[in-house]
């Protein structure tokens, strides 16, 4: 059973279809030959469970980083780019009107996409110039419009139910919307969904040339692969500022779990990903500085370290459930603080360096920032603006050193060529 949680469907800014629509959607996409669960019973107001609706029961591994390494997946594993490239034609030729989903669903042109999320980005008011450079680059390159169709939005490994004899299910259809489908190829295709492994684009377990091959044995269209590139990268954006949203979520009071600061950390690793598509190129790290002391004993990093290890080593072991998950979380969050004490002073000097020699001026490294934000948002700076793009991979990389240094994106940015 999917069911509203405590039975109350509340309004969504995002535009999410509802759980009713989410019901025809897995039926559509059933009689289109998409992989989907019966849906049996679509919940009404007189069976007084709120909104929802019962689906049949499917077998199958959904959890990503399982589907790249489970023993039982290992003769499937190679030709799952070809199979999720025929679901999505099938799903795409889905006819928005015929199926009714046009009354259904928001359509949503590229661009307002882009300015969307944008915008979002931009009333957090913390300037992150990477971020507006992408959505400038975005805005820049934006693909040809082609008429509204089905998108799923949210196709990666993760809503797929996979089994040794394929794909059994596609999942979470909260998002879709009418659209460019070409955002459900560069979707799966995005860094964050691949689970370390760079070498297999789609998924983390495919080629991205079996994942068109599969496509254009049903559409009979050859998907561009520049096209894809640019969903690929509006996927690493997308997730960049829906990272930073987590942090409001904590200091506004939605949600003060331990959680989402560390979520809204992983912001720098999806904003290498679009540094390694659209500017990639040499990047050095900083050097570490002493650990801060003082007279006392023992040293700062002896304390955080002390605490690290409780949660890590005996408070996981002693917890159960969601507990237990959530001080491994706050174990991760300590290692970040130390990395930070660590490399911060030279990664900001350096900064800040870069941004008085770009901007021509001794201001305080928040007004350069902010400065560069803004000349990037309101085109007064141009993207190939001399030492812009050096600057902003710089910045980004080393910032991510500090926050997740095992991210399969850092190690990219560090070679001069894109993989």
């Amino acid at each position: 059973m999917r069911r509203a949680a405590g039975g109350i469907e509340r309004a969504d800014v995002t535009g999410r279809p509802g759980l009713a629509v989410e019901a025809k959607l897995f039926r559509v996409a059933r009689e289109a030959g998409v992989p989907s669960p019966e849906i049996h019973v679509v919940l009404e107001e007189s069976d007084g469970l709120g909104p929802g609706f019962l689906m049949e029961w499917l077998e199958g591994e959904t959890v990503g980083s399982k589907i790249l390494r489970a023993k039982e997946l290992h003769e499937i594993r190679p030709k799952l780019a070809h199979e999720c490239g025929v679901i999505l034609a099938k799903l795409h030729a889905i006819d928005p009107i015929e199926s009714g989903l046009a009354q259904d669903l928001k359509t949503v042109s590229t661009e307002s996409f882009v300015r969307e999320m944008w915008e979002r980005y931009q009333s957090y008011d913390s300037p992150l110039p990477l971020i507006d450079y992408t959505a400038r680059w975005l805005v820049e390159n934006l693909p040809p419009e082609s008429s509204p169709q089905l998108v799923h939005t949210a196709f990666l490994n993760g809503n797929l139910m996979v089994t040794p004899s394929g794909v059994t299910a596609v999942l979470d259809w909260e998002l879709a919307h009418l659209g460019d489908p070409i955002r459900d190829l560069g979707w799966i295709c995005t860094n964050s969904w691949r689970f370390g492994n760079r070498e297999m684009p789609v998924g983390g377990f495919g080629r991205l040339e079996d994942l068109l091959d599969g496509y254009e044995s049903v559409s009979g269209i050859r998907v561009a692969e520049g096209h894809v590139h640019f969903w690929e990268g509006f996927g690493s954006f997308w997730w960049a500022v829906a990272c930073l949203e987590m942090a409001e979520a904590y200091r506004h009071g939605a949600d003060k779990t331990v959680e989402r600061p560390g979520i809204a950390r992983r912001s720098s690793e999806c904003q290498v990903d679009c540094a390694n598509l659209i500017i990639p190129g040499p990047v050095e790290l900083v050097e570490a500085s002493s650990m801060p002391t003082s007279t006392d004993m023992p040293r700062v990093d002896e304390l955080l370290e002390s605490v690290r290890d409780f949660l890590r080593n005996d408070a996981r072991k002693a917890l159960e459930g969601r507990n237990a998950f959530l001080s491994l979380v706050a174990s991760n969050s300590l290692d970040i603080v130390l990395r930070e004490l660590m490399l911060t002073p030279a990664h900001l000097s350096a900064e800040e360096a870069r941004l008085r020699e770009l901007l021509d001026s001794d201001a305080s490294l928040e007004s350069l920032r902010n400065t560069l934000a803004l000349g990037l948002r309101d085109g007064s700076i141009a993207l190939d603006h001399p030492g812009l793009s050096d600057h902003l991979r710089a910045t980004v990389v080393n910032q991510l050193a500090i926050d997740q240094p095992k991210y399969s994106g850092l190690a990219a940015a560090l070679k001069v060529d894109r993989p």
